[in-house]
């Protein structure tokens, strides 16, 4: 059923494009327009099919995942049985076929609104919409013909997609689980940052499809108008998605930041410079009457790069190069082709109309210096040079495969060190837009028409920034010469730009402030990236002298410190120490730690050893059992500083037996900086503990004894009268004794057992993690005193437990938080505002 609705989806939207284009064909004809008319009928109809049919194809994958059918290869390859709900729909899109239908469902979203929003383009518009809906659906189509492979489907049983000799003997084989979600996603915003980018991607359409059909139907001016609210709420989404990734990748991964240059990363983050760069061409568009060639050929390159950017990560063209790009599904073929149509379409288009759209633009000379589109096109410029510069390094990889396939060899190598190379090219572009977009908004709102009104209205704002930046200098803070001038614009850019919100506002309201709010954000996003980057300040640096393990990179051995269980060292201004491992299990709302925990033969249960509680509640008693979650394993890490203060981080560590040690931190936020902490390495779980010779020790109640070189104490021997770890019946019996452990920092009680069940004995040990100390009651030899039975306990000592970490303090990273919010608001200002007038220009027409 699945696989059926995904070909009646990809014929449909066949359908829906010959028809709309049949009656964008026949519409500007008035002796036609009852043919239009009807074709419009009938392509609504099967649009409404084509949506319909995906909706179905998403609840059936959805049914599958959730209900646990591995008998499907994409339910086996991205779900497992343990995965709570969330994560389920994760699953959902973490492989190609289900990010193509989360991408198809939004243009189905989107064509809908747009067929009952604006009649006039529906006709031209959705038939780029359907075309571009037929190459997506023919990515899941799944349908081989003689050699010819179209699509992957989503609905391939196991044995059609893997050559397991299992299947050979039985083909109905069912695993009984599956290999479960990437742990690096098993994160919330893993939940919501994929739609959110994909529904930004799908608003890129929106205005290519406007600009297409303008030139279409030769229709060059009026197309910018409903165009221009798309394109603002689409960058803001686009923005936004970007931003998630960002901010997931500074809370999970543990390379320190939110931002890596990643192949995967700049190919998103191209299309949205180029997609601001249209938003602002369109308004100067609309003001004066030019640069409708810009805006034309920048929304058309947007959503190109959308196609480039899916192809690059999809086609595997980038190899090794990303670490979060798809594998590669045999599609590369079909992904080159559906980029190579759409951009010979609008390039012969453009080429086309060319002549036609500069007649149609008004005659005059080009801008002055003081004029306002002169200064918004210098930014165009500039947006436009910094994701140039981007695409050009980005696409490498790509070079390589097209020489390679000429038979040449270029053999091109990527930036060794990425970062360092693209920071040192954007932040150029950086101080570029921060100045622009301060100077600009000032021309823009204000008529400068001399030197003398520019002084008046240019000398305040930098006045301002110059006093407080030399504030700022004056602390020796800042001393690298492209960062004082990165800070100085961006606090230059916030200034005019406040300068600016505020005059409007006092005239005009809040409706008019959308491009100052976004200005604001972006110089605060500017400052926050240069302190959180720039001045990020490792603390953790390794002072013994000695290295870690000559594995280990230089790197790692210098800046990460050695914790012991419980032995606290000082880093920088704070008294840190390890106190132990944790474990996260359903229905509980913190972390339990796993000394309190006896595992089963299934990783995912555990058996309460002791009472389990947090803030006076308790969750679980002795014997009950806890359901873990899978691939989280916390480490208690205890901050101590200066004046005392205390706070706790658990950053996660998971041995993963495919992807090696997956480390995600945990940080701490102050106003001023984040307390970054990660653990860069932790014994080998997989080999076993060695634990030293048992010792005996004959001892009785009161008396003292040693304990890997702790002080203790046996207070007392109890009678267990109820043990469902054990399940004792009427003829078993059972002792246990309290052994207190003087620690280093609080004492221990460890309860070693005996017992005599079925009349034989049996012993179940106490271990202490923390101590290394592995305590067992050996025997006992009764007395008629009590106080004179001697009690054998059996010692094992072992290393203690330690973990390898690394912490830094990153300034100001508020600043880029807050920053992101500020733009987002702007955005949406922005796109109200637009909305508001593209309606009432709508109903003045109708009327």
């Amino acid at each position: 059923m699945g696989h059926l609705l995904v070909i009646v989806s990809f014929v449909s939207a066949l359908v829906v494009a010959f028809a709309y284009w049949k009656a964008a064909q026949t519409q500007l004809q008035p002796a036609l327009e009852a043919e239009s008319t009807g074709w419009k009928r009938f392509a609504r109809i099967h649009f409404a099919i084509h949506s319909m049919a995906i909706l179905g194809v998403i609840g059936i994958l959805f049914y599958l995942i959730y209900n646990h059918h591995y008998e499907y290869h994409y339910v086996w390859s991205h779900s497992s049985n343990q995965l709570p709900i969330y994560y389920m729909i994760s699953c959902f899109w973490e492989g190609q076929e289900g990010s193509f239908l989360l991408w198809i469902f939004w243009h189905c979203l989107l064509g809908g609104i747009l067929i009952y929003t604006n009649r006039k383009w529906e006709a031209p518009v959705m038939t780029v919409f359907a075309a571009v809906q037929a190459f997506l659906t023919s990515m899941i189509l799944g349908v081989v013909i003689g050699q010819l492979k179209i699509g992957s489907d989503p609905f391939i049983l196991m044995r059609d997609a893997l050559p397991s000799p299992i299947f050979q003997t039985n083909p109905n084989f069912v695993p009984e689980d599956g290999t479960g979600l990437n742990p690096l996603l098993q994160n919330y915003w893993m939940v919501i940052h994929p739609p959110t980018l994909f529904l930004g991607f799908a608003m890129t359409l929106v205005p290519f499809a406007y600009a297409f059909s303008g030139l279409w139907l030769r229709d060059f001016k009026a197309w910018v108008r409903p165009a221009l609210p798309w394109a603002i709420v689409g960058a803001g989404i686009l923005g936004l998605g970007i931003l998630m990734g960002g901010y997931w990748a500074y809370e999970t991964l543990n390379f320190g930041g939110y931002w890596n240059w990643d192949p995967v990363e700049n190919a998103v983050y191209v299309p949205w410079l180029i997609m601001v760069a249209a938003i602002h061409s369109m308004i100067a568009y609309k003001q004066s009457g030019k640069a409708l060639l810009t805006a034309l050929g920048l929304n058309l390159a947007t959503f190109l790069l959308i196609l480039y950017s899916t192809f690059l990560t999809r086609s595997g063209v980038l190899g090794d190069a990303s670490v979060h790009s798809f594998t590669d599904l045999g599609l590369s073929g079909q992904l080159l082709l559906y980029l190579l149509f759409f951009t010979f379409l609008s390039v012969v288009i453009l080429a086309l109309r060319w002549k036609a759209v500069q007649a149609a633009m008004p005659a005059g000379k080009s801008e002055a210096k003081y004029g306002r589109e002169f200064w918004i096109q210098l930014g165009i410029l500039v947006l436009c040079l910094a994701g140039l510069q981007v695409l050009a390094a980005t696409s490498i990889p790509v070079y390589n495969v097209i020489f390679d396939n000429l038979g040449l060899s270029l053999n091109l190598a990527p930036p060794e060190d990425a970062v360092g190379f693209y920071n040192a090219w954007q932040l150029w572009f950086a101080v570029g837009i921060a100045l622009l977009s301060g100077t600009a908004q000032f021309f823009w709102w204000k008529r400068v028409e001399d030197s003398q009104t520019l002084q008046r209205t240019l000398v305040p704002p930098l006045v301002i920034t110059l006093l407080a930046a030399s504030v700022v200098l004056a602390f020796g803070i800042l001393q690298n010469l492209s960062y004082i001038l990165l800070f100085t614009a961006g606090l230059y850019t916030v200034t005019a730009n406040v300068f600016v919100l505020v005059n409007l506002a006092r005239k005009s309201g809040l409706k008019l402030t959308g491009g100052a709010v976004t200005h604001i954000g972006v110089g605060l996003m500017l400052i926050g990236i240069l302190f959180s980057s720039g001045y990020s300040k490792i603390i953790s640096l390794n002072r013994t002298g000695k290295i870690y393990s000559e594995e280990f990179s230089t790197e790692t051995n210098a800046e990460n410190v050695l914790l012991w269980m419980n032995q606290p060292i000082q880093m920088q201004d704070y008294r840190v120490t390890y106190k132990g491992d944790y474990i996260a299990a359903r229905n509980f709302p913190h972390y339990i730690r796993k000394t309190a925990l006896m595992p089963t033969d299934d990783p995912y249960y555990a058996l309460a050893l002791e009472e389990v509680s947090y803030k006076g509640k308790v969750y679980f008693t002795r014997g009950d059992t806890v359901h873990l979650f899978p691939e989280n394993t916390y480490y208690e890490v205890e901050y101590r500083d200066a004046k005392g203060r205390i706070f706790t981080l658990f950053p996660r560590a998971q041995a993963n037996p495919q992807m090696g040690l997956l480390a995600s931190p945990d940080i701490y936020r102050k106003w001023g900086s984040d307390l970054y902490t990660h653990v860069s390495s932790i014994p080998d779980p997989t080999v076993e503990r060695n634990w030293g010779e048992m010792k005996e020790q004959q001892v009785r109640i009161g008396d003292t004894l040693f304990l890997n070189d702790y002080v203790a104490i046996l207070d007392k021997v109890h009678p267990i009268r109820e043990d469902r770890l054990m399940q004792l019946t009427a003829n078993d019996a059972g002792l246990e004794a309290e052994v207190r452990v003087m620690g280093e920092n609080r004492i221990y009680t460890m309860r070693p057992r005996f017992y005599i069940k079925d009349g034989q004995p049996a012993t179940q040990s106490d271990i202490s993690q923390d101590l290394g100390i592995r305590l067992t009651l050996r025997n006992i030899q009764p007395a008629e005193d009590p106080s004179a039975t001697v009690f054998t306990l059996g010692v094992n000592e072992t290393q203690k437990d330690y973990i390898i970490m690394k912490a830094m303090e990153k300034p100001l990273i508020n600043l880029l938080w807050l920053g992101t919010l500020v733009v987002m608001a702007g955005f949406g200002i922005a796109s109200v505002r637009r909305y508001t007038e593209f309606v009432s220009m709508r109903n003045k027409q109708m009327e």
